[in-house]
C-alpha cells in the first residue's frame, strides 16, 4: 500500500511514531510524509520515507491560513493518491480527513488530546466540533487514547461506536526505554518535570511546590525539561524560565533529543497538567523506565497511575495538592520507593507496550487494503 501520514511536526512522527513506521516499511508498505520540518526531517530520508514539507501553524486561527493548509493537504493527497492515510494532532486530522473523504481514501486520524476547546460552548468550540463530525464521517476507525474522550466522541456524536477503538496513548518501545535503578536515596530524590515548557502543563505549580518543599527538604532536587517558547498561548519564553529559575530552587535543563539519561537521573518524574492529555508520552516513558509519578486526575493522566501503587494523583491547578504528593514521596522508604517504580515498569509492560498499537494500525490498514 500508499500511505499518507500526515502531522503537525517532523519531531512527533519520528520521536511518538518510529516503530510504526518501521513495521509498515517492514511489510513493504510505500510511507510519504507530510508535515512542518525541524531538527527531525532528516531523519525521513534515513528511514526510506518520502517526506513533503508541510509549513503549519500548528496554534493558528487565521481563517485565510487555514484554507490554505486545507487546499495543501487536499493537493498533497490528490497528487499522491495513497491507499490509505494516517492523521495525528488535530489541524491534520480534520484538513486530512476531509480532504481523503473528499478523494474516497480511508483516513484514520489518531486522537491525541482534545484540549482546552472541547471544555468551552462557543462559537469557536461549536465550530470545531463540527468540523470534527464532518471530517470523520467516512473513517473506518477513530483512534482515541482515553476512555474519557472516546466517551466524549461518541455521546457528542462526533463519531459513531462501531468506529470508536481505544488505543494505550501512543504506547512506549519497551526495548529502548529500560527499567534502570533509581539514584537517590533518604531525601536526596529528584523530581523531574517533562514536558513542554507551559503554564497549562503545570509548570507553575510544580515551581511553586518545590519553593515550599525546599526549606525542609534542602537535598531534594526539581529538574524541569522541555521546550521553551513555543508560541502557544501559555508558553513560557526563556526569559519567563530564567526567572522561574533564578533562586536556585529549581533547574531547567532546556530540550534535549534523548530524555532516557535525564529521565534515569529520577526518582519521580512529576507532571502536573490541567490540559486534555491523550496519555502524556513522557508518563509512558517515565513507566517504562520504572520511575514512579506524580500526576493529576486530568483524563490522559490519571490513566498512567494507580494510586499509591505506582505513584500519586493531586488534583488539577493546584500547588498544594502538588505539595502534599511530593512530600509524601519524600517520607516514604527506600523499599517502598524502588517498590512503586517496580509497578511502573510492570504496568507499562502489561497496558502500554507500543506493539498494541502498531497491531492495531496493521490489522486496520489490512481491513482497508
Amino acid at each position: 500500500m500508499r500511505i499518507l501520514l500526515v502531522a503537525n511536526s517532523s519531531f512527533k512522527l519520528i520521536n511518538f511514531r518510529r516503530t510504526l513506521i518501521e513495521q509498515l516499511l517492514r511489510e513493504g508498505h510505500e510511507l510519504i510524509a507530510a508535515a512542518p520540518r525541524d531538527d527531525y526531517t532528516p531523519d525521513f530520508k534515513k528511514m526510506g520515507v518520502t517526506y513533503i514539507e508541510l509549513p503549519m501553524d500548528a496554534t493558528g486561527t487565521s481563517v485565510v491560513a487555514e484554507l490554505k493548509l486545507l487546499l495543501r493537504i487536499f493537493g498533497i493527497t490528490r497528487r499522491y493518491r495513497p491507499d490509505a492515510a494516517l492523521g495525528f494532532t488535530i489541524k491534520p486530522n480534520i484538513y486530512g480527513a476531509l480532504s481523503a473523504r473528499l478523494l474516497s481514501i480511508p483516513f484514520i486520524p489518531n486522537i491525541t488530546g482534545m484540549g482546552s476547546v472541547f471544555d468551552r460552548d462557543d462559537l469557536f468550540a461549536r465550530l470545531i466540533k463540527g468540523l470534527y463530525r464532518s471530517a470523520f464521517r467516512r473513517c473506518p476507525r477513530v483512534f482515541l487514547q482515553n476512555p474519557e474522550d472516546l466517551a466524549f466522541f461518541v455521546k457528542t456524536s462526533l463519531i459513531s461506536k462501531e468506529q470508536a477503538c481505544l488505543l494505550p496513548g501512543s504506547g512506549v518501545d519497551l526495548t529502548n526505554f529500560h527499567s534502570t535503578t533509581l539514584p537517590g536515596n533518604s531525601h536526596r530524590r529528584t523530581f523531574t518535570l517533562v514536558a513542554r515548557m507551559l503554564r497549562e502543563k503545570g509548570v507553575m505549580e510544580f515551581v511553586e511546590a518545590a519553593r515550599a518543599l525546599s526549606p525542609n527538604f534542602p537535598d531534594a532536587r526539581f529538574v524541569l525539561l522541555g521546550p521553551s517558547g513555543s508560541g502557544k498561548a501559555g508558553a513560557l519564553s526563556e526569559d519567563d524560565m530564567k526567572r522561574l529559575t533564578a533562586d536556585g530552587v529549581v533547574e531547567y535543563l532546556g530540550s534535549v533529543k534523548d530524555v532516557r539519561p535525564v529521565v534515569a537521573d529520577a526518582d519521580c518524574v512529576v507532571l502536573p497538567s490541567y490540559y486534555r492529555e491523550g496519555t502524556p508520552r513522557s508518563l509512558l516513558e517515565a513507566a517504562a523506565m520504572g520511575r514512579p509519578i506524580i500526576t493529576t486526575t486530568i483524563p490522559g493522566c490519571k490513566d498512567v497511575v494507580d494510586e499509591g501503587q505506582n505513584g500519586f494523583l493531586c488534583e488539577p491547578r493546584s500547588t498544594q495538592s502538588i505539595e502534599t504528593a511530593m512530600r509524601q514521596f519524600l517520607m516514604m522508604s527506600e523499599t517502598a520507593i524502588n517498590e512503586m517504580g517496580q509497578a511502573s515498569r510492570k504496568k507499562a509492560e502489561q497496558t502500554f507496550d507500543e506493539r498494541i498499537v502498531v497491531d492495531h494500525y496493521t490489522s486496520i490498514l489490512q481491513a482497508t487494503a
